[in-house]
C-alpha cells in the first residue's frame, strides 16, 4: 500500500461521459495499486491568489494531493497545482502545446519531424470579419487543393474541414471568423486511415489502425473501424520524439501514412482517451501510466 493521494481532474462543464469515462479508467488502476483517489471536477479547484501565494478554495482547499492526473484542457488550473508544487501529468506546459495544433507543429518543427505541410492562418480579433482575402490567394496556391482546414482547438476529428476548392475555402474561412485555425496539404496516401500509438514514458505500449471508407478522417468517433497493429520500428521511434519533445508523460500520437507507408506526424493528444484502445487491443494503457507515474515518483 503506498498511502499516497492522487487527484484526478476532468472538465465539470462538459456532459459527454468521455471525459468521467477516463477519470474512473485510470482510477479503478491506482486503487488497485494503494493509492487513494478523488475524481474531481476542475469547477471544484478554485484558483486563487491570496498573500501573493497560489491556494485552492472551495470543498478542497483543506486537502492536498501527492500528485494529480489532469485529465482536462484547464491550463491555468494546472499552472496554479504546479505553482503550489504539486505534481501534475502532464505538465501544463504539455498539455497546452497539445491543445493547440498550432502551437503543436510549431513545436515539433526544426526536429526532423515529418509533417504535413502546415500555414498557420492570419489571426482575426474577435468580433471581427475577415476584410483582407488577398492572403488566401497564396495560401490556395502554396498548398493546392484539395487540402484540409483545422481549428487550432478541437478533438475527436471535429472541427477539421476537407475543402475542394478556393470557393469552398473563402466559405469556411468566413464561417470560422476569429476562431484561430490551420491549413494543411492532404496526404492523399492516407485518406481515410491512420495509427493511434499510446507513449508512457518512453514506450509505446500499444498501437491500433484506423480506417474508414467514407471519410478522409479515421477517428472512431466520426465512424472509423479500428484493429489492432504492430507498429514498425520507425514508427514507434517517431511516436517517442513526439512525446519528448512537447515533455509529455503519456501521449496519443496520430501517425499518417506517407508516400512508400513513411509515417507523418498527424496529431500528438495528452489527454487521449483509451477505453477505445483497450477494446481494440486488450492493453490497459492506465496500468502503464500509473506504473510510470509511480516509478517517476521513486516510491
Amino acid at each position: 500500500m503506498t498511502n499516497m493521494v492522487c487527484w484526478i481532474i476532468y472538465n465539470g462543464n462538459l456532459t459527454s461521459g468521455k471525459f468521467l469515462d477516463f477519470g474512473t479508467w485510470v482510477d479503478r488502476v491506482a486503487q488497485s495499486r494503494g493509492i487513494h483517489t478523488e475524481i474531481i471536477k476542475n469547477n471544484e479547484l478554485i484558483i486563487t491568489i491570496e498573500d501573493n501565494k497560489p491556494t485552492i478554495k472551495g470543498p478542497y482547499a483543506d486537502h492536498r494531493p501527492d500528485f494529480v492526473i489532469f485529465g482536462d484542457k484547464d491550463i491555468h488550473l494546472a499552472r496554479h497545482l504546479e505553482q503550489m508544487n504539486i505534481k501534475v501529468y502532464n505538465s501544463s506546459d504539455s498539455i497546452e502545446i497539445c491543445d493547440n495544433k498550432a502551437l503543436t507543429y510549431q513545436k515539433l518543427m526544426d526536429h526532423g519531424i515529418s509533417m504535413p505541410k502546415t500555414i498557420i492562418a492570419p489571426k482575426i480579433f474577435d468580433g471581427l470579419n475577415v476584410v483582407d482575402f488577398s492572403p488566401y490567394n497564396y495560401i490556395a496556391e502554396e498548398i493546392g487543393f484539395p487540402l484540409v482546414i483545422k481549428e487550432v482547438f478541437g478533438s475527436f476529428g471535429q472541427q477539421v474541414y476537407l475543402i475542394h476548392d478556393y470557393e469552398e475555402l473563402l466559405q469556411k474561412v468566413k464561417e470560422l471568423g476569429s476562431i484561430p485555425f490551420v491549413f494543411q496539404e492532404l496526404i492523399k496516401s492516407s485518406y481515410g486511415k491512420d495509427i493511434r500509438l499510446n507513449v508512457v514514458g518512453d514506450r509505446v505500449v500499444t498501437a491500433m489502425l484506423r480506417t474508414s471508407d467514407n471519410d478522409f478522417r479515421a477517428n472512431v468517433s466520426n465512424g472509423g473501424v479500428m484493429q489492432p497493429y504492430n507498429p514498425t520500428q520507425t514508427e514507434i521511434d517517431l511516436a517517442i520524439k513526439c512525446s519528448q519533445i512537447i515533455g509529455t508523460d503519456f501521449a496519443g500520437i496520430d501517425l499518417l501514412f506517407g508516400e512508400d507507408d513513411q509515417p507523418i506526424v498527424c496529431e500528438v493528444n495528452s489527454n487521449a482517451h483509451i477505453r477505445n484502445i483497450y477494446d481494440c487491443t486488450g492493453v490497459d494503457v492506465a496500468e502503464f501510466m500509473i506504473d510510470y507515474i509511480l516509478n517517476d515518483l521513486k516510491y
